[in-house]
């Protein structure tokens, strides 16, 4: 592993959002089967994006908990892993070249909501990932907990489950929340 200086870094001038979609929560045995990343500027506009759905095993898709292949089955994720998964190894490959070639040797940090989950599976499973990221993360439910407390400020959000989808909605989350921050600078 490359040892980074993070202070001789140039501020960050855009956010890799990333959302899984996993087979349940354990990171010892749960598996990943849906990546979606969307790189955005700080004013939210999308510079590049990626998806993939990963095909695992037999055994890792028949072990997934009840919650986990419910979800999976409602939201259609279940019959593409059969139908466009691809190899896990492969995916992998892929996204390196993805964050790479759109942050060279900056660090990317890691944009989306309750992130640090994904975050412990990126570092269980992918560490060739892992070690593109920026130590510092961008977690939108940080800002929910702030807001609802706070300010009794809910935004309202549709449990897709769908990984590009959630992102989007973790973004527009975001910037709900800053305009509503910013209304309450006047």
């Amino acid at each position: 592993m490359t040892e980074i200086n993070y202070k001789s870094l140039p501020k960050p001038t855009k956010l890799l959002w990333v959302d899984l979609e996993m087979t349940g929560l354990d990171i010892r045995r749960d598996r990943i089967i849906e990546v979606a990343c969307e790189i955005t500027d700080f004013d939210f506009k999308t510079l590049a994006s990626y998806e993939a759905v990963i095909r695992q095993s037999e055994s890792v898709i028949k072990g997934m908990n009840d919650w986990s292949r419910n979800q999976h089955k409602v939201s259609g994720l279940l019959d593409k892993i059969d139908k466009i998964g691809r190899p896990e190894k492969e995916v992998v490959h892929e996204l390196v070249g993805f964050i790479k070639a759109q942050f060279g040797d900056e660090p990317a940090i890691l944009a989306g909501n309750s992130i640090h989950n994904d975050r412990n599976f990126i570092k269980q499973w992918w560490p060739e990932v892992e070690e593109l990221l920026h130590y510092r993360m961008c977690d939108v439910s940080s800002l929910k907990v702030i807001m609802n407390s706070k300010y009794d400020v809910e935004f309202e959000k549709k449990g897709l489950h769908r990984a590009f989808d959630d992102i989007q909605a973790s973004i527009a989350e975001l910037q709900y929340y800053l305009q509503v921050l910013k209304g309450n600078d006047s």
